[in-house]
């Protein structure tokens, strides 16, 4: 496992995920309309890929650090229960998604990676495509994302389990340790 290393686009806000790689996380391309309105509500469509996906590696929270620009940190909500989605104020970098702060788990998006590093290597090959009925025209074939893809599903849920079980729930840069966020989100309509 290896480090990797986080930055905004600006550079304000940095960090870094621990041992990630294959076993470490998993990395999947997720096609659905609130991570596309995520992006949108940023103004970071170029976060997407040619179909609308995002590209999110999900660890536990005590593998993520943020080191620098603890006070640029924002998050929203696309509706009163959806996932927090939190982002850099000082240029719109979309970080990543959590559930909560009793969830030990963490979607961080690719663009939060700083540039210089090679995804495949840092995170591993993509496991897995999700909510492709969402993505914008037909997906290649094997990106469809279609039918429930058993293997990454049960691949999710061992690593949320574990974590939960071994407390890599803590420490969590993004909530405090009575399970609130560190700033409260701000809850908008796409």
């Amino acid at each position: 496992m290896q480090n990797m290393e986080l930055s905004c686009r600006c550079g304000k806000v940095q960090g870094q995920a621990a041992n990630t790689g294959p076993d470490g996380g998993t990395r999947l391309v997720c096609y659905c309309d609130d991570c596309q309105a995520f992006a949108r509500q940023l103004g970071r469509d170029d976060v997407l890929d040619e179909w609308g996906g995002t590209d999110i590696y999900q660890l536990a929270p005590c593998q993520l650090t943020i080191s620098q620009g603890q006070d640029q940190l924002r998050c929203l909500k696309l509706s009163d229960k959806g996932l927090i989605r939190w982002y850099c104020n000082c240029c719109n970098t979309p970080i990543g998604n959590t559930v909560s702060g009793s969830l030990p788990f963490i979607g961080l998006i690719h663009s939060f990676v700083r540039s210089d590093q090679d995804l495949n290597k840092v995170q591993g090959s993509v496991r897995g495509y999700v909510h492709g009925r969402f993505a914008i025209s037909t997906p290649p074939t094997g990106k469809e994302g279609r039918g429930t893809q058993w293997r990454l599903l049960m691949r999710i849920f061992r690593r949320l389990l574990t974590a939960k079980l071994t407390g890599k729930g803590q420490p969590n840069p993004l909530f405090d340790p009575d399970g609130k966020p560190v700033i409260a989100p701000k809850v908008v309509k796409p």
